[in-house]
């Protein structure tokens, strides 16, 4: 599944909605927030780095990262939601696939992501 822009959040009224409303898990990485609505047809995502991680090429670097990651797993969600991914500091060293194991075992504690069998 590739991330078209039409999944992307650009509202900054739907971000507040999402950290405000929805629920969020914390890792060494990532923070992660959903907030599930059924009146979407898909995913819409929204990825928050800040100048912490780095310059411009870092940040864009974590990014691509991060929608790579979703774009491999993102026909796993289960339900419709709205999804905040907020970079920590710390992403900035991380490797793919130390990204991609966070992300998956924070998706498993929000219950969007089926665990494995």
């Amino acid at each position: 599944m590739r991330v078209p822009r039409r999944l992307s959040m650009t509202e900054r009224g739907d971000f507040a909605r999402v950290r405000r409303d929805g629920k969020s898990v914390a890792g060494r990485f990532l923070l992660l927030a959903i907030l599930p609505d059924e009146s979407l047809e898909h995913l819409k995502l929204g990825i928050i780095t800040t100048r912490k991680i780095g310059k411009a090429v870092a940040r864009n670097k974590i990014r691509r990262r991060l929608r790579g990651i979703v774009s491999k797993h993102g026909d796993r969600i289960v339900s419709p939601c709205f999804m905040v991914m907020v970079a920590r500091h710390r992403a900035g060293a991380a490797t793919f696939p130390e990204l991609e194991k966070e992300w998956l075992r924070l998706a498993e504690r929000l219950g969007i992501v089926p665990k494995p069998a």
